[in-house]
């Protein structure tokens, strides 16, 4: 895979996952659903901190708002170094499977970036309303966003029968996790990464040429 059909597949996913977090901000109020499926909802949340909406804040004796800034600066660390990885590995000729891998991460690394960067400063809040783009009663500031979610899988929700014993009678879902497009594509191409793994780090692809050094011949 090329630089050209790298940036392509980065731009696509980008595209999708926007307008499907901004479709969701401005015709949704928080907490709001829709069944698509038995299986499949479109269930609106907000996450305002790392996976799983883990915070820093709960793991370290920190504000939310500091926790929050900390977490958005080291997105933009980490999408530095995973763009240079990208990079690097188009210019090394490597496999078309690590390079697709690889831009499947930097793209929903990006993704999500976006959102805890801007959202604050053009979204107003989405509780008990729907948002409006370009508010200006925006509800945070810049490095403040909160990252939309909206793809909801509960293949199983039942409750535990009475027997059963500590959770008897309690409520049990599975796929419980909501999510966004570009979580889809980091997942996938960790996947990939993981699956394939001998496929991707093994010999460069012999149809790819090195992308010359600057100030070198091509």
């Amino acid at each position: 895979m090329n630089i050209k059909k790298s940036l392509v597949l980065v731009i696509v996913i980008l595209l999708v996952d926007q307008i499907s977090k901004v479709y969701i901000k401005t015709h949704f109020m928080l907490g709001e659903s829709v069944d698509v499926f038995d299986w499949f909802k479109i269930l609106f949340i907000e996450n305002e901190g790392a996976a799983w909406g883990t915070k820093l804040s709960d793991l370290l004796p920190i504000s939310d708002s500091a926790g929050k800034l900390i977490l958005t600066v080291f997105r933009l660390f980490a999408i530095t170094g995973i763009g240079y990885w990208l990079w690097d590995s188009i210019k090394k000729g490597a496999s078309s499977t690590l390079i697709t891998a690889v831009s499947l991460i930097f793209a929903g690394a990006v993704g999500n970036i976006v959102d805890s960067l801007f959202y604050g400063m053009i979204f107003n809040d989405s509780y008990n309303t729907v948002a409006t783009l370009f508010s200006e009663d925006p509800y945070g500031k810049l490095f403040y966003g909160k990252v939309v979610d909206m793809l909801y899988f509960p293949l199983i929700d039942t409750v535990w029968p009475e027997w059963v014993p500590f959770v008897g009678g309690q409520d049990f879902r599975f796929f419980e996790p909501v999510f966004n497009i570009a979580d889809t594509a980091i997942s996938t191409g960790v996947g990939i990464l993981v699956v394939f793994n001998k496929k991707a780090f093994g010999k460069k692809n012999p149809n790819m040429e090195e992308i010359p050094e600057e100030g070198q011949n091509s």
